[in-house]
């Protein structure tokens, strides 16, 4: 059973190169009131990666390591600069353990994990405490050691809780020392001497926008696999809005990719979208059924309407669980991956691409709004029920790819890009809105029946859906006002 510690860290190297012989002094500095001894302990890490270092080209960093109070399996997730998410595993043979290859398996696909260092730390270690003996943060001196190299490097974690401002209060003490913030992000990245990522030179024409938007887009799904499979927060959601953006990207700027190689991934990535939906639409409906029931008043809920939401709820989490995984570990999904990184390595650019970004990405969204404008439009005229739900479900597909369109255009269009890309969000938030209420009344049968099957009253269900009814119909007069600003920019 794998778990997961937050890290909160800095990392800082001696600026002559030789390291301090003990940890620095911080007693006094800022909240600190103490620094108290734990001792110095012995630690053995071997590092797995693929051959050619995908996890340290991540900043990912995977490793099996004895001694110390937390020896065993450690896979360190990059969150943002100085933050990781640390998922351990008990000690077990060489094999990697199957909860964290699996969390890592959108990097590595079926590249074998194998030792690529071996290190050996002598670590001592600190406790920074305040007045009241809390610990704010641990504070250890590393003595590491890789083949012929040894280098020494302090290490300053927040305890959990502490204010992140403890650092900056910290610095002045940690330099009169001769540290400075390491240059190198891991161990691993030190002790394999890599450099880093390459920068990536500021695209000159409409193809180098066009792939750089694509180029991220591709990294925020393969980026954000890990979190999807662990649940964390919003990680499913934004994984399908970045595959949406591909989808749309190809669409949209047809004329810069060539649209027969693009179509084909279009259509896997709608069904991994689709797949990724079936939990997020599911979540979204819940809270939305949460939250009309929690408006009304007690005498108007009759029967047991949360419990059975509650149970409809848990059970289908529990099937889009399972489904998600299982997704997440298909042979069609990673090879959607591959097929999206060989796009990126050998874009199928078309003559458009070496154009002037500013025509060709205008163009563009002009286009992407003239469509808006007609599905808008196909959706007032049409009659009121089935017929208008399937037309503005459609308008806000055209929202979402406008807006998309506008959001990849920001770095070359500026000001009138961000100008659409919130009033496109803005007809897309009340489309959205709408349909969310449509979906809600579908449940609302749903469970209705359920509940006249089981002899239950149904009086609620009806009620709140008379309301989603309503609510429907607020955004639909709504509609025009937002529609107007987009169609006057």
């Amino acid at each position: 059973m794998a778990d997961t510690v937050r890290e909160i860290e800095r990392k800082y190297e001696a600026v002559d190169g030789a390291g301090p012989a003990r940890l620095p002094d911080l007693s006094g500095a800022a909240s600190v009131a103490a620094v108290r001894d734990r001792g110095t302990a012995l630690l053995d890490a071997f590092y797995y990666d693929t051959a050619d270092r995908r996890l340290l080209a991540a900043g990912i960093t995977l490793r099996r390591r004895t001694g110390g109070p937390d020896d065993g399996w450690h896979l360190k997730l990059p969150v943002a600069p100085g933050v990781r998410d640390e998922v351990r595993a008990p000690l077990t043979a060489a094999r990697v353990p199957r909860a964290l290859a699996a969390l890592v398996r959108s990097r590595v696909r079926e590249a074998p994990l194998a030792p690529v260092a071996h290190l050996a730390t002598r670590r001592t270690v600190g406790e920074l405490v305040d007045e009241r003996g809390a610990v704010l943060a641990e504070v250890a001196l590393d003595v590491v050691t890789a083949g012929d190299a040894e280098w020494t490097e302090v290490e300053v974690e927040l305890a959990r809780g502490t204010d992140p401002a403890l650092f900056d209060a910290l610095e002045p003490r940690l330099r009169e020392a001769g540290l400075r913030p390491s240059r190198s992000g891991s161990k691993l990245a030190r002790a394999l001497g890599s450099a880093g990522r390459e920068a990536v030179p500021p695209p000159a024409d409409a193809g180098g926008h066009v792939l750089a938007y694509v180029r991220e887009q591709v990294e925020a799904v393969v980026a954000l696999d890990p979190g999807a499979r662990r649940g964390t927060e919003d990680a499913v959601h934004r994984m399908r809005v970045a595959t949406r953006r591909l989808r749309g990207a190809f669409r949209t700027y047809g004329t810069v990719l060539d649209r027969r190689v693009t179509d084909p991934l279009g259509v896997e990535l709608r069904w991994l979208a689709g797949e990724l939906g079936f939990e997020r639409d599911r979540e979204v409906l819940v809270a939305r059924l949460r939250e009309r029931l929690d408006e009304l008043p007690r005498s108007l809920v009759r029967g047991p309407v949360r419990a059975r939401l509650r149970v409809w709820s848990v059970r289908g989490g529990a099937e889009a669980r399972r489904r998600l995984t299982a997704v997440l570990d298909s042979p069609r999904y990673l090879a959607l991956l591959d097929a999206l990184d060989a796009l990126v390595a050998d874009p199928p650019l078309l003559p458009a691409a070496a154009r002037r970004p500013e025509k060709v990405l205008a163009k563009a969204v002009r286009r992407d709004c003239g469509r808006l404008s007609v599905r808008v439009g196909r959706a007032l005229a049409a009659a009121p029920g089935p017929e208008r739900d399937r037309a503005l479900h459609d308008a806000r597909k055209a929202a979402k790819r406008a807006r998309y369109a506008a959001e990849a255009a920001i770095p070359v269009l500026g000001k009138e890009a961000r100008r659409l890309v919130r009033r496109t969000r803005a007809v897309q938030t009340v489309l959205g809105d709408h349909q969310d209420s449509v979906l809600a009344r579908g449940a609302l049968r749903t469970l209705a029946a359920q509940a006249e099957g089981a002899g239950e009253p149904t009086f609620t269900y009806g009620l709140l859906y008379g309301r989603e009814e309503a609510r429907a119909g607020e955004d639909e007069r709504e509609l025009p006002g937002v529609w107007g600003e987009v169609a006057g920019a």
